[in-house]
């Protein structure tokens, strides 16, 4: 397990939401790396596709990102499909609005404590959960998504830049306020699921929820719930390391992004495919 007690070089990738949504925390966080390390280079990317370049470009520097749930797993998802992710070793500093994810890792909370972490940390590799389209899940995923985000939420999610948002509401005239209908709740689907080949739910049993997260000793945990017709079904879970969905169009959640439709997914775990260094008494 590696240990980082000595000063490193750095490449500090300030994400833009973290900027925006919290700029004290990133700054507090940027002047104790920049005290702690030998060498620091901070990039402040102002877009998906900068992020990207500063992130291929990093040489032999130590990542640092500063931001969400969503700055993490674009991070990772990048480096996985530039097939260096083995070979990497990341660091975070969580900053915003959105950081479960980051906080079930075992990251810190607070700039401090967290830049800290990055500092005097220790390597912990970590199962991945990589899917048929070359997706990543760090954390869990689930069928049908849960309604957690609120629609501005997702509109910087999906775009990366809510100065847009601001600005499209400078320049139209505001509306009058509309009754908000609460959506209707996903209905149950019919989707076979199946572990290492075997299968654990058929299309003829209609279920309300799958949950998928990573397990122990290179395994995903897999649950089911079924349909409840009048008494309340057990719900039927399982340990493998493929899981493949297939069924009607669904979608479903990974970490802090919704995806879909598809009518078929198989995710692997991948064990000890990511390097996160976390404070060395969760290590």
């Amino acid at each position: 397990m590696a240990t980082f007690a000595t000063p490193d070089q750095l490449l500090v990738i300030i994400d833009p939401i973290a900027r925006r949504a919290d700029g004290e925390s990133v700054r507090i966080a940027k002047d104790v790396l920049s005290a702690g390390a030998a060498s620091t280079k901070v990039c402040l990317p102002e877009g998906p596709e900068e992020f990207a370049r500063v992130l291929a470009r990093r040489g032999s520097r130590r990542p640092v990102v500063i931001g969400d749930d969503r700055a993490l797993t674009r991070t990772v998802s990048l480096l996985h499909r530039q097939r260096e992710l083995a070979g990497c070793v990341l660091s975070m500093v969580p900053v915003g609005t959105v950081l479960g994810l980051a906080h079930a890792l075992g990251l810190p909370t607070g700039a401090v404590a967290a830049a800290r972490a990055v500092l005097d940390g220790a390597e912990r590799r970590l199962d991945l959960l990589v899917d048929d389209s070359d997706g990543v899940v760090l954390g869990a995923l689930r069928i049908p998504p849960l309604q957690q985000l609120t629609a501005q939420e997702e509109a910087v999610g999906a775009t990366g830049r809510p100065w847009l948002q601001s600005l499209v509401r400078t320049l139209v005239p505001p509306r009058p306020a509309r009754p908000v209908s609460t959506p209707p709740p996903p209905g149950p689907a019919r989707l076979r699921v199946e572990v290492d080949g075997v299968t654990l739910v058929d299309l003829d049993q209609p279920v309300e929820a799958v949950s998928v997260t990573r397990g122990a000793s290179g395994e995903a945990e897999v649950v089911v719930r079924p349909l409840s017709v009048g008494a309340e079904a057990a719900p039927l879970e399982a340990r493998g390391r493929t899981v493949t969905v297939s069924g009607s169009d669904f979608r479903y959640r990974a970490d802090a992004g919704v995806v879909g439709p598809v009518r078929r997914r198989t995710w692997t775990v991948r064990e000890g495919e990511l390097g996160l260094v976390l404070p060395v008494g969760r290590a």
